[in-house]
């Protein structure tokens, strides 16, 4: 098998995968857009909230807000071994959410939620929350952790995860993966962690066979 990257940067990357059957590029492609994980914040606790949209809704806002993700510091919730249903720093954070309008009307963005882990925070500062009137104000905790997209959307690590044969006149093992990060993970990173997981679900599933053998 060879790989050759024909285009790289931070939110997209396109792959050339030779010498690779057909089955093996797709299961890289389809693990990419549903089984890479990423943070997304999943539960709120709200302190107040004067806003004229509900609690409910606030809080689907919230968690489709993407966020910068570290894979090689947390854990999914299901591997951690605190045991804690309400999680640890090593599978939770803390996000907190304290704003509100004074004088006049003022939109609340993305940047003013503060994170215990400063490089677990939205992707952009500007993503509109909700507008506030004048005496409004919205004060939450919101927690994160990694998930996967086949869970719900918000853990979607790709917006576009394509495979199509290189040539048009010579599809023999021979394609291109093109895949567009949603920005939580660099675009190459969830590549590479598609392939990890792709490895070690083979390397499991030999190894059960091999224990049925015996």
């Amino acid at each position: 098998m060879k790989l050759r990257v024909l285009e790289k940067n931070t939110d997209s990357v396109k792959i050339q995968l030779q010498g690779v059957s057909l089955s093996y590029a797709n299961a890289i492609r389809r693990i990419a857009l549903s089984e890479v994980p990423v943070m997304a914040i999943d539960e709120i606790v709200i302190l107040e909230n004067s806003s004229i949209i509900y609690d409910e809704l606030l809080a689907h806002r919230l968690g489709l807000i993407p966020l910068k993700t570290d894979l090689s510091r947390y854990v999914l919730p299901e591997d951690c071994d605190c045991s804690n249903p309400l999680g640890c720093p090593k599978c939770r954070i803390l996000l907190v959410l304290d704003s509100g309008a004074n004088e006049s009307v003022k939109e609340i963005l993305s940047g003013e939620l503060i994170s215990e882990d400063e490089a677990i925070i939205p992707i952009r500062s500007d993503i509109p929350i909700v507008k506030v009137a004048p005496g409004q104000k919205v004060k939450l905790e919101a927690y994160a952790r990694l998930g996967i997209g086949k869970e719900h959307a918000k853990w979607q690590a790709a917006n576009v995860s394509i495979l199509k044969p290189t040539k048009k006149d010579d599809a023999d093992n021979d394609y291109t993966l093109e895949i567009e990060s949603t920005g939580s993970l660099p675009a190459i990173e969830i590549f590479s962690k598609a392939v990890e997981i792709l490895r070690n679900r083979l390397q499991e599933f030999t190894e059960k066979t091999r224990s049925l053998k015996k």
